[in-house]
Parts: structure tokens; C-alpha cells; sequence
């Protein structure tokens, strides 16, 4: 039997697949956000933030989507709620955001993507905040 310490050093990456109800627009909606779209085959893209990247699939079960919660760790949570206010995705794609909120952890932000998925923006406070 092998053991956990060999097979982590074959380990390349690791991705989230992330469901799509319609595919072109999920697309859109996470371009706008910031990612790049990369192609592998006509129901699956590579959506990448700098070195950071999940896969967008055309795929959608609504109780796999209504379950389904992306976190992502920022150093300044208020600069991407700027960003993310200054789309208007409520009007735009009828999706659900929240405004920056003081959490027991850290400062947290959301938004629900165009299927159901939800986007969690979290700051952890600094060493010197916590204090």
C-alpha cells in the first residue's frame, strides 16, 4: 500500500467543478468577474484567477448548485466588493450579493452566481487586528 507522503508528491493540482444551469452565461458572468476562460472541451472550461483556477462545467443539478459553496481567501475583502457592486450582477443576472460583514473569523462577502453557487470573499483579520 502506498502511503499519503508518496502520492502528495504527485499531486499537480486540484479543482473544483462547479455546475453551470446555462453555460455561456455563467461564462460571462465569471469573465466579468475577473477570471480567464480556458477551453478543454465544449462543456468544460479551466476559469483561472492569476495561478488560481476551478472548472465550469455544463452540468446542473439544481440541489447539487443550491449546496455548492465556493471559498476564497483575499487579503481585501472591500476592494473585491467594490468590484463586485460596481457590475450590478443583481440587476444584470438576478443574482444575490452581500456587502461586506464582520464575521467571528474574518470580514466575508458573497455572491451567488448565475446557478445557485455561492461565492464566499473572506479577509482573515491580521494578527494586529485580532488583538
Amino acid at each position: 500500500m502506498t502511503d499519503a507522503t508518496t502520492l502528495v508528491r504527485t499531486v499537480l493540482g486540484m479543482r473544483a467543478m462547479v455546475p453551470a444551469k446555462d453555460f455561456e452565461i455563467s461564462k460571462q458572468f465569471y469573465i466579468e468577474l475577473g477570471f480567464e476562460p480556458n477551453n478543454l472541451t465544449d462543456r468544460l472550461l479551466e476559469m483561472s484567477l492569476g495561478t488560481f483556477s476551478f472548472i465550469l462545467q455544463a452540468y446542473y443539478v439544481q440541489q447539487l448548485a443550491d449546496n455548492f459553496v465556493m471559498h476564497m481567501r483575499v487579503s481585501n475583502v472591500n476592494l473585491w466588493w467594490d468590484h463586485i457592486d460596481s457590475l450590478d450582477l443583481c440587476s444584470r443576472y438576478g443574482v444575490k450579493t452581500r456587502a461586506p460583514q464582520i464575521e467571528d473569523w474574518g470580514l466575508v462577502t458573497s455572491v451567488v452566481d448565475p446557478s445557485g453557487v455561492l461565492w464566499r470573499i473572506a479577509e482573515a483579520p491580521s494578527r494586529h487586528q485580532a488583538e
